[in-house]
């Protein structure tokens, strides 16, 4: 579990997950500080429900999920399972969980495969370079080598950024002049670290918006390259995901996943969001491995993702967060 040997020392840094706590879910949307304020009679019934659900369609759930979550509440109100407001939230934990479990896969390197290709897609903006060098780091520190493509071709800027990462963490970068076709790039990144058998080959794509149909193919035209050389390759596809962007973040996993077949999600940006919802409405409708969240921009502040301590954060009250 990831942060816990820190919550409890005193005097430590935070740990990930009391950070975690304080900084999802933020703002006038605080899910549990709204829950404790349904039934300020401590009765539970269908109004309260009601209610609740519009506050988890606030926090981004979707639609769709809302009603999911909301049903598997009503059944419990008929069973009368729903005595008071903790019981409420117990409910509520369980069925939150139940939907995240299932997608909380840790990303695994298996040694059988050399370069293990991550091909990193997603839009401008949405952390994806910042993600490729914090994901370096951490897998050097499992033992990994690991080599870089600059496969975002179309901005200088995301080629130089990929390659103070490199330096950063004295990782070779491979990368070509602007306007390169990027299918040739990674493909040359792929010949590279496989002749100096690196481990993990980290490739980096551009990130126009993902209704350009372009941006797609380019991406298609990456794979089918890479394909026709190891036919497992790209090993994972992982799409870097800004939380913020709730809804339309959905409508951009959809369109990735139907384009590509996406196998892995890390989701940026979820401190100073009140929009932590949209990770059960990706889980329950996509049903795609969630290997990483970030809250923050230092390399720690990416971890693995574990449902069970990503509900207890969206559940957290309102006092415990302004402790954290």
């Amino acid at each position: 579990m990831f942060g816990k040997k820190n919550d409890s020392n005193a005097g430590e840094k935070p740990g990930f997950v009391t950070r975690l706590r304080a900084r999802l879910n933020r703002g006038d949307s605080w899910l549990s500080y709204d829950l404790a304020n349904l039934a300020p009679g401590g009765t539970i019934d269908q109004d309260v429900l009601d209610d609740l659900e519009a506050e988890l369609v606030m926090a981004d759930v979707g639609v769709d999920t809302t009603s999911r979550i909301i049903a598997e509440l009503q059944k419990s109100l008929a069973r009368k399972e729903l005595k008071d407001i903790a019981a409420l939230r117990a409910g509520l934990h369980r069925t939150l969980t139940e939907i995240l479990d299932p997608v909380a896969v840790p990303l695994n390197i298996p040694a059988s495969e050399s370069p293990f290709v991550i091909l990193m897609v997603g839009v401008n903006g949405a952390g994806k370079t910042t993600t490729i060098g914090k994901l370096a780091r951490r897998l050097q520190d499992q033992g990994h080598s690991v080599m870089l493509a600059a496969g975002d071709t179309f901005r200088a800027a995301a080629v130089e950024q990929l390659q103070v990462w490199g330096q950063r963490n004295n990782v070779p970068v491979i990368s070509q002049q602007p306007g390169a076709d990027p299918a040739a790039v990674i493909f040359d990144a792929y010949e590279a670290a496989r002749s100096k058998n690196i481990d993990v080959l980290l490739a980096d794509t551009a990130g126009r918006l993902q209704n350009q149909q372009g941006l797609m193919d380019e991406l298609a035209k990456i794979k089918r390259v890479l394909a026709r050389h190891d036919e497992e390759a790209p090993h994972e596809t992982m799409l870097v995901l800004d939380a913020s962007q709730g809804q339309n973040g959905m409508v951009q996993a959809e369109k990735f996943h139907t384009a590509l077949g996406l196998t892995g999600l890390t989701v940026t940006k979820l401190d100073g969001t009140a929009k932590g919802g949209i990770l059960l409405s990706i889980a329950d409708k996509l049903k795609v491995p969630v290997r990483f969240i970030g809250i923050g921009e230092k390399a720690e502040d990416m971890q693995p993702f574990v449902a069970s301590d990503y509900v207890d954060a969206l559940l957290t009250d309102r006092s415990q967060k302004e402790r954290d």
